[in-house]
Formats: C-alpha cells, structure tokens, sequence
C-alpha cells in the first residue's frame, strides 16, 4: 500500500471515531431515568397547605367556660310532716270562735307546708272542711329551720245542732302515706257546728290566714 492510500485510511478512522464520540453524550443527556426523549427541567409543585383544624364543638347544653352546675337548692326540701313541726291554736276573734294556727319547723333542714291542715275536734267524728284554694307543690309556703306558718280555724255558727269542744288535733297535707302522730292544741269552748268549721291553708303570714 502506498504512502498516500495509507494515510487516506488513518484520516477516515479518526473521522468516524469523533464522531461517535461526538454522538454518544448527546443520546446519553436525551432522557432523564426513564429512556423517554427531555422535555425540559422538571417543574417543582408546592405541597399544598394543611387544612385548618375545626374548634372544638360543645356537647350540646354543656355549660360555657368556667361556668359550674348548681343542683336546686330545694331539690331535698320535703313536705312538712309533724315530726318536723310544732303546733299552736290561738283564739283570735272571740264573736266567731275563729282560731289562729301556727306551725314552727323545729328541725335542722328546710321543708314544705302543703295544702290544708288536717284538723279533728276531740273525740268526734269527721274533720274542718277545706276553705279556699291552696298553691300548688312549688309555690307552697317554705319552712327554714325555725320558720311558722299559719292557718285560720273558721268556728261554726251557734245554731244548737252542735257541740263544743276542748282540744283540736292536727295533721299534715304530705301527698304520701307518710305516719304522722297528731299535734294537739287547746282550743277552749271551741263551737263544731254541724255545718263543718273549716280551715284555710297554710300562709306565711296571720293576717291572710284570717281573711281568705
């Protein structure tokens, strides 16, 4: 081979050799991990912001902040029994026989005169017939320790069909079967007319107990 021919051959084969190195970085940048041709730098996505967090919701009827449940305080007033009391008849209009009673919470806890006092004459029979209208549970008068209350005894018109009597007894109005032992009064001359004397109920005060 001659001189020139052979030096033709050497400048073909570094020819080529460039340019395989020429192409071989190009194809190798042409994707990115995944063989597929670049599209260009990857855009970058923020991570969205996390959700705000609900207040908390109150049961429902809960108290608000710093506030505390506070029981009724009469939740454990009960009604009035003569165990709790003691009893007084007071001749208070002499021309009727109309007598003035008065109970007085001799105990330590609070409770409730209900209704009418119960009221028999001596040894007879039957009982004062109700006079007037008395307050409901709620609204009935409330004894503290050492309280009274009171009740007018209405007498019964001299029309000769009766009898007069010494004693009253009296129990109270307690809307159970409750044992009561009967509280016991002087009530001198005190007329029972056949007519029935009545009661009115328990007041707070002597002067409505004589008027209604």
């Amino acid at each position: 081979m001659s001189t020139v021919r052979r030096a033709a051959a050497v400048l073909a084969a570094v020819s080529a050799l460039a340019v395989l190195s020429a192409c071989g970085p190009a194809e190798d940048g042409a994707s990115a991990g995944s063989g597929g041709p670049a599209t260009g730098p990857a855009k970058v996505v923020k991570s969205a912001k996390p959700a705000k967090s609900a207040a908390p919701v109150k049961p429902s009827g809960s108290p608000g902040k710093g506030a505390t449940p506070s029981p009724d305080p009469d939740f454990d007033v009960f009604p009035c029994g003569t165990n709790d009391l003691t009893f007084t008849a007071s001749l208070a209009e002499p021309t009727t026989g109309s007598y003035l009673l008065k109970i007085t919470n001799k105990g330590t806890k609070a409770c409730r005169a209900l209704g009418h006092p119960v009221v028999t004459f001596g040894d007879l029979d039957g009982q004062a017939t109700e006079r007037g209208k008395a307050p409901g549970i709620e609204d009935a008068v409330r004894l503290a320790p050492g309280a009274s209350a009171y009740a007018g005894l209405m007498g019964g018109a001299h029309d000769g069909t009766g009898k007069t009597v010494d004693t009253i007894a009296m129990t109270m109005n307690t809307e159970s079967d409750l044992v009561q032992t009967p509280l016991k009064a002087s009530t001198p001359g005190l007329y029972v007319s056949s007519a029935k004397n009545s009661v009115t109920p328990w007041v707070d005060n002597a002067e409505d107990a004589l008027s209604l």
